[in-house]
């Protein structure tokens, strides 16, 4: 073999080595192989891969690489999340249409990714842009549509006037669009609703399943899903005015209610905006309020009385009605009851607009409080509240929800903090929701015959909302009920659809006959997800969502997408987060080329554990290249002697036994790091460390270098699927016709673990003095007289008394003098 390290070279050889002979194509071998299913989250083609790309992918490689070691049946796929609003404006900016700005970054990107050497299954690549996947996305739909599961209704939305389009909240910046700068709306629009609240019982009780998912993740679902048990109840409006209705789940703070409070879209409101122009002005400012709760929770609370009570429902108290901006009509009932007394924002909103506040629960501890000045938020004794005075809060949960019930005005219900979810969006670059509009037959799906509904791709975007509105030939068309002229739906789907669903297609990526097949029950669930942690709530549970529509229309078995989820840290540079607007980015494709992808993929896995932060380092990725370097050379300095014979673990002297300890305690330990621990740097570092042991074992005997190449051939399969490039063509050298990737991972040897003699530290006064070797069998006495007669010991206690002799078994010794 050379005698240089030549990453360049032998990365194109060992690459083209990989595609002739399909090594990574993967097939299922029911009753076989066990099958391990390892996932990073796809990438949207922005164009060029960035290091925190490079990190994700390079985490998933590694353990699907290891899986493989260990002789499992491996898929590990990729594709594209290729539709969005970053295409349409890059698509502007450049001149082109967005599908051509697409299939030129994918080209480019896959380019890269094949750079790294990352084992992807590259036959089952899918496009979330291509009909040929968003096809089956469209006749899922149809179905659920059919069985109630899909609806349209008019909902609040962030409207940006300029763009014509609704935007998310992460989208509305101080107030405006993201990309235009117009103030932004609150505008109520139609819009098409998946209903996730059918199964937000199930999607909770699996968290309890999802074991191999950090707590984390579990929590913040839990949390967005929001399940509270409360209390539903009525406040009688006047004359032919339906009931307010509300939901609480501090039904103990009743009798402290000083006002309702409606939001600016309520009957009621704009009811009694209709006499009131003042009042009207306020509900179209309610309008250009951004509606993410951040928002809500943070901006100043704003309110106009509209002149109208309802009665309490207990002690028939007039309570005045008041409209207030944190009130949205798409969240509850549009209503809320408020008792400033008990409630942090509501206590601001009435000392803002001196409302009365009452005090109705007092300290359990019998404390007291000034409540005009600060809420008292927690629960406790009941007080001033006529015959429930005297109550614990929770014993007037069920008593205040009983009184309620027998009087008609209420009773115990459950709620969801999860809303259905919207999944109609008003731009081009999405997939068409397959429906048509009929005057006669209404909303009617697309037939299947007459699937995909085909996004025209030749389009050139002016930025002002979706030119699907404008192309006749896209829209115009007819019904499938009455053959009668009808328009076809001209919203697109949001992306979150594609991104749920594509993760089992790859199970089956070519068949043009069903959207899965058999090969999806034999490789879902995926058994490891990795992604990074800003997709712990609405990605994930959306995933979750669709996984449990496909098993109840029957294409799949399984009740969960992912069985283990790992969330990757965050690459920074200078304690930030790399982006272009920072200047601090890094170009993985020009280390790539200065040091190679094997140091590229080493650095990123050693600089830090998958789940924290990895702060950027020069310096770093030089010792990464320096580390390949040197284990280049110590393969090449041991292959220019003869090939030793076969090891004989029994004839081997105390300083080859070390070295081989060595190599077994750092296999045991590396097959734990990565397996289980999942802490691919310490498994690094302990094979540095091997590393650095057989390049200072100087024994050139047949024993020696029967132990020195075992330790190497250890070394390869270990860091074989972090570095693929270079073991490859190690694993060459030394002997092996067969690819390193299908190699079995090696196994610790037990008897060499095994240790006749142990090293004790000792000290004296506490103080390191010197260090002994003792057979593990002896004795306290055998132990103290060892000690003692040290030479480096004994220059400490000469002429000292020895007042005594403390012995920490397997560890050290201390003599007190």
């Amino acid at each position: 073999m050379d005698s240089q390290y030549q990453p360049e070279r032998i990365e194109a050889a060992v690459q083209a080595e990989w595609e002739a002979s399909a090594t990574f194509a993967a097939t299922p071998t029911p009753d076989q192989r066990e099958k391990f299913y390892c996932l990073s989250m796809f990438p949207y083609p922005s164009g060029r891969l960035h290091m925190g790309h490079v990190r994700n992918y390079a985490i998933g490689d590694v353990i699907s690489r290891y899986q493989r070691m260990l002789g499992k049946n491996v898929l590990q796929p990729l594709g594209w999340d290729a539709f969005g609003l970053p295409a349409e404006n890059a698509a502007m900016q450049n001149k082109v249409s967005p599908a051509k700005w697409t299939e030129e970054n994918l080209s480019y990107m896959r380019a890269q990714l094949k750079r790294l050497g990352f084992a992807y299954d590259w036959d089952r690549e899918i496009a979330t842009c291509r009909p040929d996947y968003y096809r089956w996305e469209q006749w899922l739909f149809t179905r659920l549509l059919r069985k109630g599961l899909v609806y349209k209704k008019n909902a609040e939305v962030n409207w940006d006037p300029v763009d014509q389009t609704v935007l998310a909240n992460e989208q509305v910046v101080d107030g405006r669009g993201w990309r235009s700068g117009a103030i932004v709306e609150r505008r109520e629009i139609s819009q098409w609703f998946l209903k996730i609240t059918a199964y937000a019982d199930e999607l909770l009780a699996g968290l309890d399943e999802l074991e191999g998912w950090p707590e984390a993740v579990r929590t913040m679902q839990r949390n967005w899903i929001g399940r509270s048990e409360g209390v539903e109840l009525e406040f009688q409006a006047p004359g032919e005015i339906a009931p307010l209705k509300v939901f609480t789940t501090r039904p103990d703070t009743l009798m402290g209610v000083s006002y309702v409070a409606v939001a600016a879209g309520h009957p009621l409101a704009l009811k009694a905006a209709e006499t009131r122009p003042e009042l009207a002005d306020f509900l179209q400012t309610c309008q250009q309020t951004e509606t993410s709760e951040a928002s809500l929770a943070t901006m100043e609370k704003l309110g106009m009385s509209l002149g109208l009570s309802v009665s309490h429902p207990i002690s028939g108290e007039a309570i005045p009605v008041w409209v207030a901006n944190f009130v949205l009509m798409g969240y509850g009932t549009g209503a809320v009851m408020a008792v400033p007394g008990h409630d942090e924002r509501d206590h601001e909103f009435a000392r803002k607009y001196e409302l009365p506040i009452h005090q109705v629960i007092a300290p359990a501890d019998g404390s007291t409080l000034d409540i005009q000045q600060a809420a008292f938020i927690d629960q406790g004794v009941l007080v001033n509240s006529g015959d429930f005075s005297g109550l614990t809060s929770a014993a007037a949960f069920d008593n205040i929800a009983n009184a309620l019930a027998e009087r008609g005005k209420g009773g115990k219900t459950i709620n969801y903090r999860l809303r259905d979810w919207g999944i109609s969006r008003q731009r081009y670059w999405g997939a068409p929701i397959p429906v048509i509009h009929c005057t006669q037959c209404g909303s009617v799906p697309v037939p299947d015959e007459d699937l995909p509904v085909v996004l025209p791709e030749g389009v050139e975007l002016d930025g002002a909302g979706s030119p699907l509105r404008q192309i006749e030939e896209f829209y115009k068309t007819t019904c499938p009920q009455c053959a009668g002229p009808a328009e076809r739906e001209t919203d697109t789907f949001d992306t979150f659809v594609q991104s749920s669903w594509y993760y089992a297609r790859y199970a089956c990526p070519h068949d043009q006959e069903t959207m899965l097949n058999e090969e999806a029950d034999y490789w879902l669930p995926v058994d490891q997800y990795i992604g990074g942690v800003e997709h712990a709530i609405l990605h994930l549970l959306y995933a979750r969502f669709f996984h449990k529509l496909m098993r109840d229309e029957g294409l799949l078995h399984s009740d969960e997408p992912f069985t283990h989820l790992l969330t990757q840290g965050m690459v920074l540079k200078d304690g930030s987060k790399m982006s272009k607007s920072k200047g601090n980015t890094v170009d993985p494709e020009a280390l790539i080329t200065r040091y190679g992808a094997d140091t590229v993929r080493l650095f990123v896995m050693f600089a830090a554990p998958p789940e924290q932060s990895l702060e950027w380092s020069d310096s770093a990725v030089e010792g990464s290249s320096r580390f390949l370097k040197r284990l280049w050379k110590l393969a090449a300095g041991h292959l220019q002697g003869d090939t030793p014979p076969p090891l004989n673990a029994e004839e081997l002297n105390d300083a080859q036994r070390a070295i081989r300890r060595q190599i077994h305690a750092t296999i045991l330990k590396v097959s734990d790091d990565v397996g289980r621990r999942h802490t691919f740097n310490t498994a690094i570092a302990a094979v540095m460390e091997l590393v650095n042991g057989l390049g200072r074992f100087d024994d050139d005997s047949d024993a020696g270098r029967a132990v020195v190449r075992e330790g190497l051939e250890a070394t390869v399969r270990l860091l074989a699927p972090i570095v693929p490039h270079i073991c490859q063509a190690l694993w060459q050298a030394l002997g092996h016709q067969q690819a390193v990737i299908d190699a079995r991972w090696p196994v610790a040897d037990e008897n060499a673990l095994s240790c006749d003699t142990l090293q004790l530290v000792v000290q004296v006064n506490g103080k390191l003095r010197g260090k002994i070797s003792v057979n593990t069998t002896a004795d306290a006495d055998e132990i103290r007289a060892i000690a003692l007669a040290d030479s480096n010991v004994s220059r400490f206690i000469d002429g000292k008394t020895v007042r005594k002799f403390i012995l920490v078994p397997g560890k050290l010794v201390n003599i007190v003098i």
